[in-house]
């Protein structure tokens, strides 16, 4: 029922007259408070490139250990499923990219560094976040042009002419102020600029979203493997995630503004530390740190793809049904109900399987037979039936079916899985 103020007698006029405005300024306040929390909440995303997790944990790094220390670090993968329909390739904007977009390779199909054909129906989590929030603001600080304009794909028709209100990259094509020389002392210098330049606007203008990208120390890794040189790599790394981290806690101290830090690595490497690209346990290997602590997902070897979600929970950005069935990663904020499906089909049998968490909510399980979404359409899905997800598995009778391939997704209380299997016996 609403409170009218000439519903009461004139006596009451004065008192309810301060009643009214008590109770239009306390809604006032909590509707722009609640519209200022939102707006507060920022993200920065760090990737230091080629740094085995080895290295990380045993170079000095305060300020590494600063941000780690106020949230958490753990060890982490990349890769897809070794051996599987997702096996990703550990090279560098493969692991961006899979970043970027939630999912491994067969998705978004960035197979190299040359980017030849990224599949733009998967979209970034830049774009879903400029697509929600047009008036917030978006940026990149990178060692290479191409994480702007082919990986977030900006200005492109296929990525809705995607358009970054801040960038600071492109300097490695500027061969006369940055001459490229054999031992990357160009590569050295530009992260220098990159991260200050990245601290700076974030200290003056707040970017809602950020990414940053330094390549110095897998140029280190390259060229001299796990040495002392590597080392020095990494702890100059360090100094410019301090400026970052300073600019961040400026903006935090002064601005009432909410972060989230988290910072990772594209690869591992194999060999020595010097290369990278195969799939041994040690190119697989990566690893993440954040300013706020997550999840029990995060100390049970989280993935690349989990960034993508997580982000989308910390900024309220709505992902459309559809598209959230294709994220192969699961939130590291928020509850987690399951991770990590997998099925087979035997004789006649879907049969999949989950890491659970422990809670007796009930979930459901779907599966389509094609795979429209790639081509910019949409799957029709077909629901199995309710699972229990504390159990960690369930089957199904698919003897009444004639498919070679079908898409399985698991329904949780805050997001999905996915998985493709394969029907030897058609």
């Amino acid at each position: 029922m609403a409170l009218n103020c000439s519903d009461f007698p004139a006596g009451y006029g004065r008192s309810i007259l301060s009643l009214c405005m008590v109770v239009f300024l306390m809604v006032a306040t909590i509707s722009c408070t609640e519209k200022t929390d939102l707006k507060s909440r920022k993200v920065v995303l760090v990737i230091l490139d080629g740094i085995p997790a080895s290295v990380i944990e045993k170079v000095d790094t305060p300020n590494f250990d600063s941000i780690a220390l106020a949230g958490g670090y753990a060890r982490a993968w990349l890769g897809g499923e070794k051996g599987g329909y997702s096996e990703t390739p550990t090279i560098s904007a493969v692991g961006y990219n899979s970043m970027l977009t939630g999912t491994w390779v067969n998705k978004h199909n960035v197979k190299d560094n040359k980017i030849q054909l990224p599949n733009y129906h998967y979209w970034t989590i830049f774009r879903y976040f400029k697509e929600s929030f047009p008036d917030r603001k978006i940026a990149i600080y990178s060692t290479w042009l191409d994480n702007r304009t082919k990986l977030l794909g900006e200005g492109l028709t296929e990525t809705g002419n995607l358009k970054l209100d801040y960038h600071f990259d492109g300097l490695e094509v500027d061969t006369v102020r940055f001459p490229h020389d054999t031992l990357s002392q160009y590569i050295y210098e530009i992260d220098k600029l990159v991260a200050t330049k990245a601290a700076e606007q974030i200290r003056d203008f707040a970017p809602d979203l950020t990414w940053i990208y330094l390549q110095y120390t897998d140029d280190m890794g390259h060229r001299y493997g796990n040495s002392p040189e590597m080392d020095v790599a990494v702890r100059e790394a360090d100094r410019q995630l301090g400026e970052i981290w300073k600019a961040i806690q400026y903006r935090e101290k002064n601005h009432q503004e909410e972060y989230l830090l988290i910072v990772t690595t594209d690869h591992g490497r194999a060999q020595g530390g010097f290369h990278h690209g195969g799939q041994s346990d040690e190119e697989r290997e990566i690893w993440m740190a954040s300013n706020i602590k997550f999840n029990e997902r995060f100390s049970q070897n989280p993935a690349v793809v989990d960034i993508f979600p997580t982000v989308a929970t910390f900024l309220n950005i709505p992902i459309p049904r559809d598209h959230e069935m294709e994220l192969d990663g699961v939130s590291l904020q928020g509850e987690v109900f399951a991770s990590n499906l997998t099925g087979t089909i035997d004789k006649g049998t879907l049969k999949i399987n989950w890491k659970e968490f422990g809670k007796n909510e009930d979930g459901k399980v779907w599966i389509t037979f094609g795979n429209q979404f790639r081509y910019g359409k949409e799957d029709e899905y077909l629901l199995l039936g309710e699972v229990n997800l504390a159990d960690g598995f369930a089957e199904f009778d698919f003897s009444p079916y004639t498919f070679k391939n079908g898409k399985v997704v698991l329904e949780t209380p805050t997001g999905f899985l996915n998985y493709w299997v394969k029907n030897v016996q058609k």
